[in-house]
């Protein structure tokens, strides 16, 4: 039977087809080789075609091109089509104006529509054809016309192509005519449809490249916030692209306002806001955006344009070519800034920046990695070969362990973080109170914290927080041992010292450092200062070999017992068990720490054991060894029989990174104090949190502000800091938003594919597995320099994963693979299939 402390990480639960098809498919690469752009608006008939047009006269018609040139106008969604489609219209335009311009090169235009819904299909194609394809889609492939426009046929011609992506019949909003044609489809396939005709026009339309200038436009429909075809906004659907934006203003009465809005969630979204272009409607509304816009971005205004429907609207265009001329040349010179910033951000960065845990001489050249932005777990990644392209890559180590956010969460997470610096800034939080930093300590009281802690307290980082519960346990080790009493008062010699694992790491800052073992970061190289201020046990692990959970005992702890020889376990829930509790193992385990301990009793000696400080389960920055929770267990139960303070190092393991929301549920005990920081604001910005108990916080009450514990920092209870907190926490463990969560909501499902991590394991080349909540770990089989942090054995199989979409970056010879909490499984198999290949190919070479 099994107790309620026992760890179940299952893979049961619906399939979340939707939640699935948004994250597990990753949009190809994009080129850069020629400047794209979307084009919006801020809301409905504004004149977003009107714009695409006159920017596609100003690139094909004028007579200062010494050479032709093409434009792409894409429109990958179209209502109320065929009766109203945008890209006929810029079609038609553009070969009366090449006719009335009398251009110097002639134009070869065409317009194609390459998906329709069955209805609109019908109306094309005449009634009654079947209906194929997926989703109640037709594929047209299907041109209205194609013209040449110009004296001589044989003469280089400069090229318009137009082409509509997805159409419906129905003038309504996209999800509701998708809905009402039995139509949808959803946001991944729409970016992929773009993307290849963006890649197509850009080779030159699968003929051989022609020399010319290409410029690209892609329309949005509707406003900003108009729900696409799957009812996405528009404004999220094509964020993977982070295209840069032409924004079509209002020029109307309330126009100021909409269009600031229409901005504002533009940039709440990363996208880079190039120019605003409106209708002149006698309001003067420029002004007021200049000034909102502090001259940042360039704001255009268009002549009015007629009302009269029978209006071909040529004088009109002719009256805004320069307006038009303008506009395009803003966006040529940002394209171009651009560009050049993206190539020189390399060179640049080896020149300026010191890097953390990086040896510079060995970063070869080229291997700089330029992120441009990110989007929920992915990198979008600028390559510069072939003229340039956007690759997108799993961020495989979670940025540092700190990321968990889907793309959903991260847009959440921009507007309340907005919300909090509109609102407070910051502010000084010593007896005072406001409601991200009330509402932050709630939740962590109530969720990691929930039963033992009555105290948060907030810093700005993990190593930070281990500082301050490093004086909070050894505050409480001295109160409850008489330390502190009158008689000690008067400077009385005693030398606290941590119990602690090595392979354990808590942080970079002093104190930190001395409560681990000698390690790589602690050397004299790194700190001449450190002395290590502790008992140093080495910890029993556990790990999967060839699909097999085996036990790994230290030499101390041996004794050469046959019993404790080729000690396995039938599954990863047995090591949770609390039945082994009463195993021979357990009682070995006591005897062994309380030898240990015995040599800091503090019987007439001023050596005290005065805190024991553990990362729960998975020794992280150590190399990800996965700690035997009995011997943990053990350890805790051993040091409160002694009134040892225990201190959980939470930085790594907090917040569902090992599958629960705290790793204490994973151990089946509680600590005194413990640190929390990295995936607890989202990955957005630096928080940390120190919880602890009644009694812990009770060692510093006392009538002198000389009792209280000193420490702080200035951005101590940031209100970004804690708002983003706030909103992570509720997010990762509310089912209606992590689709991961299990049913009786207190662990996570299984991520990793248990078939393919075992697989993983039998691979010859790897010595140990672990797999465990969002992280999947594994160590490469390496002897001498091969081994240990300072290996370089694992890097041509790190390029070759990068090369897959992958982006992870090893502990030397040690790989791992990292998700956040609301990643699908199916995604994180994707990942495990490609690992795995590229595992197999190493042992070749090999």
């Amino acid at each position: 039977m099994f107790s309620s402390c026992t760890l179940l990480l299952r893979r049961d639960g619906p399939r979340h087809l939707k939640h699935l098809s948004t994250t597990t498919r990753l949009p190809a690469d994009l080129p850069l080789s020629h400047p794209t752009f979307l084009v919006w608006a801020s809301n409905t008939s504004l004149g977003k075609t009107l714009v695409s047009a006159g920017l596609a006269a100003s690139s094909l018609l004028s007579k200062s091109h010494s050479r032709p040139r093409k434009f792409l106008y894409l429109k990958p969604v179209q209502t109320g089509f065929p009766s109203d489609s945008d890209s006929s219209f810029v079609y038609r335009k553009l070969s009366s104006l090449s006719l009335r311009r009398n251009s110097l090169f002639p134009l070869f235009s065409s317009n194609h529509v390459l998906r329709a819904s069955v209805p609109a299909a019908n109306a094309v194609l005449g009634q009654g054809i079947a209906e194929n394809g997926e989703c109640g889609f037709r594929n047209l492939g299907w041109y209205e016309e194609r013209r040449f426009e110009g004296e001589r046929a044989s003469a280089a011609a400069s090229e318009l192509v137009c082409k509509t992506l997805y159409a419906w019949r129905d003038a309504v909003s996209p999800h509701l005519a998708a809905q009402r044609e039995n139509a949808v489809v959803e946001d991944a396939a729409v970016l992929r449809e773009l993307l290849r005709c963006l890649r197509v026009e850009s080779e030159g339309g699968g003929d051989e490249k022609k020399e010319m200038d290409v410029f690209c436009v892609v329309e949005t429909a509707g406003g900003i916030a108009s729900p696409g075809p799957s009812g996405s906004l528009q404004c999220d659907l094509y964020r993977p692209l982070r295209l840069p934006a032409i924004l079509v203003g209002d020029g109307r009465l309330g126009g100021i306002s909409g269009t600031i809005s229409a901005y504002e969630s533009l940039k709440l979204r990363g996208y880079d806001v190039v120019a605003v272009v409106f209708e002149d409607h006698g309001l003067v509304n420029e002004v007021p955006l200049l000034s909102y816009l502090r001259n940042r971005v360039p704001v255009h205004v268009l002549p009015p344009i007629p009302e009269d429907l029978s209006n071909d609207l040529m004088e009109w265009f002719d009256e805004s070519c320069g307006v038009f001329d303008s506009l395009k040349e803003k966006m040529l010179s940002a394209y171009s800034e651009r560009i050049k910033r993206l190539h020189d951000m390399p060179k640049k960065a080896r020149e300026i920046f010191w890097w953390p845990f990086t040896q510079h001489k060995l970063v070869p050249k080229g291997a700089v990695t330029v992120i441009d932005s990110r989007y929920g777990e992915n990198f979008a990644i600028f390559k510069d070969q072939n003229n340039g392209f956007i690759t997108q890559q799993f961020d495989a180590c979670a940025s540092w362990w700190t990321q968990g956010p889907d793309a959903t969460l991260q847009t959440e997470l921009a507007r309340d973080l907005g919300y909090a610096a509109a609102r407070f800034g910051h502010v000084m939080f010593p007896e005072n109170v406001y409601e991200p930093a009330l509402k932050c300590a709630e939740l962590l009281l109530e969720g990691v914290g929930k039963g033992w802690a009555t105290r948060a307290y907030f810093s700005d980082s993990g190593s930070t927080a281990i500082e301050i519960a490093l004086k909070m346990a050894f505050r409480k080790f001295s109160f409850d041992h008489g330390i502190l009493s009158e008689d000690n008062a008067a400077g009385r010699s005693v030398e606290l010292m941590v119990l602690a694992l090595r392979g354990s790491y808590h942080g970079d800052t002093l104190g930190a450092m001395e409560a681990q073992a000698p390690s790589a970061y602690t050397g004299f190289l790194q700190q001449p200062w450190y002395t290590g201020r502790g008992l140093f046990l080495d910890p029993p692990t556990v790990y999967m070999c060839n699909g097999v959970w085996n036990l790994s005992l230290p030499e101390g702890l041996c004794f050469g017992n046959p019993k404790l020889e080729n000690i396995a376990f039938s599954s990863r829930n047995e090591i949770f068990h609390r039945i082994r509790d009463n195993s021979d193992l357990a009682e070995i385990y006591s005897s062994y720490i309380s030898q240990q301990l015995s040599q800091y009793s503090g019987s007439g000696g001023f050596n005290h054991i005065g805190a024991l400080i553990l990362e729960p389960v998975i020794l992280a920055a150590g190399g990800m060894h996965m700690v035997d929770p009995l011997f943990q267990r053990v350890l805790v139960n051993e040091c409160r029989s002694k009134r040892i303070p225990v201190i959980f190092d939470e930085v790594f393991t907090g917040f569902w990174r090992l599958g629960t929301e705290t790793a204490a549920d994973l151990l089946c005990c509680v600590p005194d104090i413990a640190c929390f920081g990295k995936l607890m604001t989202g990955g957005t910005v630096p928080l940390a949190a120190t919880l602890a108990t009644n009694a812990v916080f009770t060692s510093f009450i006392g009538d002198s502000k000389l009792n209280a514990l000193l420490h702080g920092h200035s951005y101590t209870g940031h209100a970004i800091g804690c708002t983003a907190a706030v909103k992570s926490i509720d997010w990762f463990k509310d089912p209606q938003t992590n689709l991961n969560i299990a049913s009786e909501g207190r662990s996570l499902r299984e991520l990793w594919d248990e078939d393919l991590v075992r697989q993983i394991s039998s691979i010859p080349a790897v010595q140990r597995v672990v797999a465990l909540g969002t992280l999947c770990a594994l160590e490469l089989r390496a002897e001498g320099h091969n081994a240990g942090y300072g290996s370089l054995y694992a890097s041509s199989l790190l390029q070759k994963l990068r090369e897959d979409g992958v982006y992870t970056r090893p502990l030397g010879n040690v790989i791992y693979l990292m998700c956040g909490p609301c990643t699908s499984p199916e995604l994180c198999s994707q990942v495990l299939v490609k690992l795995h290949t590229r595992l197999e190919e190493f042992c070749q070479t090999k």
